[in-house]
């Protein structure tokens, strides 16, 4: 498991998009946009359980996160490393980044079931 660099981090953390990328079964990239948060040296986004992306990681954990810093396009953080996901039967994950990125509440559909997807980092670039 790799740290996560303060440089990192001020990324991370910034109301930045970040692109997650799953593998399909075919063994192709499912590529994302998402919002993020650090925990720890963890990356944390949401997601709702039966989408592309949570059964690509039920099949297989690996990912890898990209955030390039909006100000500088050729200072970037990549990280790579393996997901676990949990419930998040109360939606805080959304609520939480739905105040960062949008300064608002976030709703979902009747019946919506989140998770949080957890990605603990094996490699860790930082660029620029």
């Amino acid at each position: 498991m790799s740290a996560l660099p303060q440089d990192a981090r001020e990324l991370l953390d910034a109301p930045n998009y970040a692109t997650v990328t799953s593998i399909n079964p075919d063994g192709g990239p499912q590529s994302t946009v998402v919002w993020v948060r650090t925990d720890g040296d963890d990356v944390i986004f949401s997601t709702v359980r039966g989408r592309r992306k949570p059964r690509n990681f039920e099949r297989d954990p690996r990912a890898s996160l990209l955030v390039i810093d909006p100000e500088n396009p050729y200072r970037y953080v990549e990280v790579r490393g393996r997901v676990t996901m949990t419930d998040d039967p109360t939606g805080a994950l959304i609520e939480e980044l739905s105040q960062k990125y949008r300064g608002m509440s976030w709703e979902d559909k009747p019946g919506t079931e989140r998770l949080i997807v957890r990605i603990a980092p094996d490699k860790v670039t930082l660029r620029g």
